[in-house]
């Protein structure tokens, strides 16, 4: 499963985010998340940059970026997800799928040459 949207140049930060799932249970923490975090996480942080799941390298990890304006919008909008009433639901269903977890806040580079 692959969305890839380009980054626009108004998201200067984005959340990287590296989930590791438990052995053979992608497709089971895929339906979880898509059924009960998706509906939270674009009322609360819009719509995302995009999601993956590795191929090479570390293998049954789910990757999704979102982008956010800066270091505010990012926190008011991961309160705003984290107060959800509904959010405690897709944390209690995917507690045990989950194995690690990774989050990054990167900042996006300009480079002249890519300009043209």
């Amino acid at each position: 499963m692959s969305v890839i949207l380009t980054l626009p140049p108004s998201k200067p930060l984005v959340d990287h985010r590296v989930y590791t799932i438990a052995l053979r249970k992608m497709p089971e923490f895929l339906e979880v998340f898509n059924r009960l975090a998706m509906p939270v996480l674009l009322e609360t942080l819009g719509h995302p940059l995009g999601f993956w799941t590795s191929v090479v390298g570390p293998q049954n990890q789910f990757i999704h970026l979102w982008g956010y304006d800066n270091l505010a919008d990012y926190e008011r909008r991961s309160q705003a997800r984290d107060a959800h009433p509904d959010f405690p639901a897709y944390l209690q269903a995917s507690g045990h799928l989950i194995t690690a977890q990774e989050t990054r806040l990167i900042r996006s580079v300009q480079f002249s040459a890519m300009q043209s």
